[in-house]
């Protein structure tokens, strides 16, 4: 037990610490809409948020560094979960993710809140668990679930832990501009994604099927073809000029934020061709707004 003051706070009594890290994404192998429901594929990637959360015995209430509303309402959320509605917390994040770009920053942020809030109380929350009550706060990808998963981005009613990532690279592609999943999500794009159905099946199937086999090649052609049906409803000008790049260089497929701004061009890994191909990519897109070489990991959380 850890007693903590300060000269113009009464001593708060600490009762546990926890810190997790939880990676980022490149967009999704694939999205769409399956009958009534939205879902997406997870494509996370070696870009982490690291996120502290202390649980004191003191005055209710989440201390938290300027912008974090989501992580913050994400720990209010886990405390009312685990019934530890008169604690408090601090909440420290540490993410170079950049935001509003489809690479799942705030789903990382969010993620880690609740995960850490759970292990500080001496609660290892499921995945499954910590997907529910990140939906609570926002429309989340499914980075808590290991491997590669498919789940519900919305209503959390479907998830298929589909199976560990083949051995591929990503180099990712941005060339400006945010876009607000939140306010993105709050239009109804339904038309729009029911008429790509029958791709998208398609493109699930592939990319399934790639992922169980271990093959590259299927997801990434899974996902470019996610990738160009999700131009009718979120268009990237870029595209058309990434997939030649795609095929000058032999890559696999591509990959985008269907609600996002990143293209990531897949790679298969055992080609040892990533740094080569982020150096060309660098040279192709000299106008983009930034390139990153990235790996395929699996999602979930990781104690640090």
């Amino acid at each position: 037990m850890r007693i903590t003051e300060s000269p113009d706070q009464p001593p708060f009594v600490a009762v546990g610490r926890a810190t997790v890290r939880v990676p980022g994404v490149c967009g999704e192998l694939v999205q769409g809409m399956l009958g009534p429901n939205h879902f997406l594929v997870t494509c996370p990637i070696d870009f982490y948020s690291r996120v502290t959360v202390d649980i004191f015995e003191g005055t209710a209430g989440v201390s938290a560094p300027p912008n974090c509303s989501k992580s913050v309402a994400a720990v209010h959320t886990t405390l009312a979960h685990l019934g530890q509605t008169g604690a408090a917390a601090t909440l420290t994040i540490s993410n170079s993710i950049p935001r509003s770009k489809g690479m799942g920053s705030s789903s990382a942020d969010v993620t880690g809140a609740i995960a850490a809030t759970g292990l500080a109380l001496g609660q290892q929350l499921s995945p499954s668990v910590i997907g529910e009550l990140a939906l609570l706060v926002e429309p989340s990808d499914g980075v808590m679930f290991p491997g590669i998963a498919l789940f519900d981005h919305r209503e959390g009613s479907i998830v298929e832990e589909i199976g560990p990532p083949p051995p591929m690279e990503i180099v990712a592609v941005d060339f400006g501009g945010t876009v607000d999943t939140l306010e993105f999500n709050k239009i109804d794009h339904n038309d729009a994604w029911h008429s790509i159905e029958s791709v998208t099946q398609q493109a699930l199937d592939l990319v399934r099927q790639g992922i169980l086999e271990g093959t590259p090649t299927l997801v990434g052609q899974g996902a470019s073809i996610s990738a160009q049906a999700g131009q009718r409803i979120l268009e990237k000008p870029q595209l058309p000029r990434v997939l030649d790049f795609v095929e000058s260089v032999g890559a696999v497929g591509v990959c985008v934020a269907h609600s996002g701004t990143i293209i990531g061009v897949l790679l298969d890994a055992r080609e040892r061709r990533g740094k080569s191909t982020f150096r060309r990519a660098r040279e192709a897109f000299a106008d983009a707004e930034m390139v990153h070489h990235f790996r395929l990991m699996s999602g979930g959380v990781q104690v640090v």
